[in-house]
């Protein structure tokens, strides 16, 4: 039974709104229902796709960066519920979790706990950011359900900074703190990061990565490798791997395409880059759960980063993903 969460709040349904066609059911604004998770009826013969926000932007805050990503959930829910469905597929909007208060770590744990109420009832997760501390309470909700998960991050950063005793978690420690909860409870700490700048990572990080064994290629190798190669990179990582959990924190793309981030990145990936790549994992129907990191509407421009971030989830679920979680 779900707990009783403090800091939630049910999604509200005029974000939910677009063009009516003459034909039914064409956007997804007809294809979301939105729920109230501590009273809704769950029917287990129909496992709807889940999509949950978390309002955070308190680890971009105690990260020094620029602040705006709590809005970024109800953002991309806008943008999204006026572009085409192409499948048939009906979802479940669960609302959000809300950090209030600064208090990230109680919100990060009502996140984990959402998390693994929706996948004990069988449903897959979709999950909106929010700055990307929403990696940790994310992947403690995958965890409980899942002991074996493979973790793909698009993202510039490798977010493996270390806490402190006298600093709290921030949206640049989420896999620090992820690879030491493996190490506490012996399992596999299994990470694979696509995108990485140099110039925003220092010598300690690459090292610290090479150390752990994570898995990365740079944003150069992404653009300078051709589409094989990539393929090969990615399939050695996915096939030890049953479950994905798949992050994509919006920073790794070039600052044209997403302005409205707390680390703009002027020499980022094209979408065109990074789309296809995306594709191939969701194809596999090994990822039980996705989130989108770091957009920042107050720092968009011309909604920019919005659009690409509801245009790149709408292109993700339409892949052909048959597999069931287990």
């Amino acid at each position: 039974m779900l707990p009783n969460l403090l800091n939630y709040e049910i999604t509200n349904l005029a974000l939910w709104q677009g063009r009516h066609d003459s034909l039914p059911e064409e956007r997804f604004f007809q294809r979301v229902q939105c729920i109230d998770i501590h009273t809704h009826s769950f029917d287990n013969t129909q496992q709807q796709p889940m999509i949950v926000g978390f309002c955070s932007d308190e680890g971009i805050r105690r990260n020094e960066g620029r602040t705006g990503a709590r809005t970024g959930p109800d953002n991309i829910r806008e943008q999204l519920a006026k572009l085409a469905c192409h499948t048939n597929t009906t979802y479940l909007d669960a609302g959000n979790i809300v950090c209030e208060d600064e208090k990230l770590e109680a919100a990060q744990l009502e996140l984990a706990k959402l998390i693994e109420y929706c996948h004990r009832q069988g449903h897959r997760t979709i999950v909106l950011g929010g700055g990307h501390e929403i990696a940790w309470g994310h992947f403690c909700g995958l965890a409980a359900r899942y002991p074996k998960l493979g973790i793909i991050n698009f993202d510039a950063h490798f977010d493996i900074r270390p806490v402190h005793q006298i600093r709290l978690g921030t949206s640049g420690t989420p896999f620090w703190q992820i690879k030491h909860y493996c190490q506490q409870h012996e399992r596999s700490f299994d990470y694979c990061c696509l995108g990485i700048q140099e110039a925003a990572n220092t010598k300690s990080l690459f090292e610290l990565a090479h150390e752990w064994g994570i898995a990365y290629l740079t944003v150069d190798q992404l653009q300078t490798q051709d589409h094989n190669e990539k393929i090969a990179f990615l399939d050695a990582f996915l096939t030890h791997h049953e479950h994905i959990y798949l992050t994509i924190c919006l920073d790794v793309f070039a600052e044209c395409y997403a302005p409205g981030v707390s680390a703009p990145q002027a020499l980022g990936l094209a979408p065109q880059t990074a789309l296809p790549l995306l594709k191939y994992i969701m194809q596999t129907g090994k990822v039980v759960s996705l989130d989108l990191a770091e957009l920042s509407p107050p720092l968009d421009q011309g909604h920019k980063t919005s659009r690409l971030a509801a245009s790149m989830l709408a292109q993700l679920l339409s892949v052909n993903n048959h597999k069931e979680p287990s």
